[in-house]
């Protein structure tokens, strides 16, 4: 195991996961496309599934797809990511830039899967929203709350299931593909649950790294990427995984 191999692995788990992600908004948002206008609920599953994918692919760096997990992981004391890996600012770092990596090249391939659809419809806000979250209502304290909420159950869900399996302070993957299944079908209910007033970033890569591809391509009538609101969607997730792995050797003794 090396650095290189957890760079690549987290890339390509990372735009999996993106890919499918904004994959099932850009069905369900585009024009012309034939899922239009199938709704939330189908983009919370797709979504789920999407982590789901992305987490299997990863499986040989844990998993991880989520600077919030990531430092929500490291926030527990744990020595090593993965068998070899020692935690530490070299190996949080290849993580973390991996991440965003991922998440840019997986935005870019749905925009290309999505061409036409892009360039047929007409409301930038739908545009927007296959790559970037969004408030229902903006209120940048409350959407900041909504969203270290949200990410403090994700992560701290990830580190239970990894104490329940004896397995403490590994990614999703390290858990098997059951493992990988229970933290899609996690999204899944937290996008039900507690999506609607944000659309659950829970992940500032995943919302980042989108944000910037909209932000470059040649998207026709994209209209502006909503840079005010970027913070919010990376500050409460890091803030909230943090929180979980911190607290959870308090409330998830071992």
């Amino acid at each position: 195991m090396s650095l290189g191999v957890i760079f690549i692995s987290e890339v390509v788990g990372t735009a999996m996961l993106t890919l499918l992600g904004c994959g099932v908004v850009a069905n369900t948002a585009l024009a012309k496309s034939k899922g239009n206008g199938t709704g939330f609920l189908f983009v919370n599953w797709g979504w789920g599934l999407a982590v789901f994918a992305g987490v299997l692919v990863s499986y040989q760096s844990g998993g991880h797809l989520n600077p919030a997990v990531t430092l929500g992981l490291a926030s527990t004391g744990i020595e090593e990511f993965v068998p070899g890996i020692a935690v530490g600012p070299a190996s949080i770092a290849t993580y973390l830039a991996a991440e965003m990596t991922g998440a840019f090249i997986g935005a870019v391939l749905c925009w290309v899967a999505y061409k036409q659809h892009f360039d047929k419809e007409p409301d930038p806000g739908s545009k927007l929203g296959v790559f970037a979250t969004g408030p229902a209502i903006r209120s940048y304290g409350w959407n900041f709350l909504t969203e270290v909420i949200g990410t403090f159950v994700l992560v701290f869900v990830v580190i239970a299931a990894g104490n329940f399996t004896n397995h403490s302070g590994v990614g999703p993957a390290n858990l098997g593909w059951l493992g990988a299944l229970g933290v899609g079908l996690l999204v899944v209910v937290i996008g039900t649950g507690l999506g609607g007033p944000t659309g659950y970033a829970i992940n500032p890569a995943r919302d980042l790294g989108p944000r910037l591809a909209h932000a470059v391509l040649p998207i026709k009538g994209k209209g502006s990427s909503d840079w005010a609101y970027s913070w919010v969607p990376i500050a409460g997730p890091i803030v909230g995984g943090v929180l979980a792995g911190v607290l959870s050797g308090v409330l998830l003794p071992v």
